[in-house]
């Protein structure tokens, strides 16, 4: 068996922790790189936090049933702690690098000056901003063709989702070789333009903000617009996905309700893209037509409706919503 490349991690704070917990998991040695000078006392005490930290994170997944608790040792070992002073070698030696230090644009692109020189030209690197384009950081960065983002949803060691922004320079092979670390792992990813708010961050600032302000307007309670999101639209989106969910119903729904809003609340936040108005033009309404968002004329539609409900009875089940019928 292959051993598993050696992972890098840069900051030793709560992103790199996390990361570390992903990859230890995982079967990788990892080495959570602290680019601060330190003097010794210093380092220990991070050191003993960082350890500790990590041991206690794979304690609670161990509660959680995800592993065995005689187990929690061994794996919290295979993360090290590495001194600034020694992270020229481990960074040149890894195969992946990490960069998880504040959402500070200047400081970003310090570190990743700093990190690309003494990385060299072999490993890829990978920030995990959640809010900086990777453009905004490539110029920090020596061998720009072996940049890209790596967009994680926390709690990252239990989300299974990877969001993959590449740069202008970032070549094909990198984001793939990426792609199949990360899926190697268990990990899902997927690949979006360098653009604010990627895909997930995007939509749920929206979904956040619109929460909000119904509580603000007094249309319902906090506890009963998060019992109706619980059981209602995410449930529904867990099994289809927004596009595929339009689909289902129908676009011409989304744009009648969408003018409709529009016009009963006042505002415009409600109007449909232009793209629901254009499929609607081109007859592209969803299943009912073969076409959507996505295609269809290749589907057996009956099976596919039929995997979808039965997905969905799957959650119900887990979820304990399902009740026998009465006789």
């Amino acid at each position: 068996m292959t051993a598993a490349p050696t992972i890098a991690l840069v900051g030793a704070g709560r992103m790199g922790r996390g990361l570390a917990v992903v990859f230890a998991y995982a079967g990788h040695e990892v080495a959570l790189v602290d680019m601060k000078a330190r003097n010794a006392a210093d380092f220990a005490r991070l050191e003993k936090e960082a350890q500790g930290e990590v041991a206690k994170t794979f304690g609670t997944l161990a509660r959680l049933g995800l592993l065995a608790d005689k187990d929690v040792a061994v794996i919290a070992n295979r993360v090290r702690v590495v001194p600034e002073a020694e992270a020229g070698p481990v960074l040149a030696a890894a195969r992946f690098i990490f960069e998880g230090v504040p959402e500070v644009l200047q400081q970003k692109r310090e570190v990743l000056t700093r990190v690309s020189r003494l990385a060299g030209p072999e490993p890829i690197i990978a920030s995990t901003t959640s809010t900086i384009l990777v453009d905004d950081l490539a110029h920090a960065i020596e061998y720009r063709e072996r940049f890209l983002n790596a967009h994680w949803l926390n709690p990252p060691y239990l989300m299974p989702l990877v969001e993959l922004s590449a740069g202008k320079a970032t070549r094909p092979d990198v984001v793939q070789a990426l792609r199949t670390l990360l899926e190697g792992i268990g990990k899902i990813t997927v690949q979006c333009a360098a653009r604010p708010g990627y895909i997930v961050p995007r939509i749920q600032a929206l979904a956040m903000n619109e929460a909000a302000r119904m509580v603000e307007e007094g249309v319902a309670s906090a506890e009963e617009i998060d019992k109706a999101v619980k059981y209602g639209f995410g449930l529904r989106f867990a099994v289809l996905g927004l596009l595929e969910f339009i689909d289902w119903g129908g676009g011409d729904i989304l744009y009648y309700a969408s003018r409709y809003l529009t016009e009963a609340l006042g505002n415009p936040r409600y109007a449909a893209p232009e793209i629901v108005e254009r499929n609607m033009r081109e007859g592209r309404i969803g299943m009912k037509t073969g076409r959507g968002f996505l295609d269809y004329d290749k589907l057996d539609l009956e099976r596919h409706r039929l995997e979808r409900l039965d997905a969905f009875a799957a959650l119900l089940r887990e979820l304990g919503l399902v009740r026998p019928p009465v006789l």
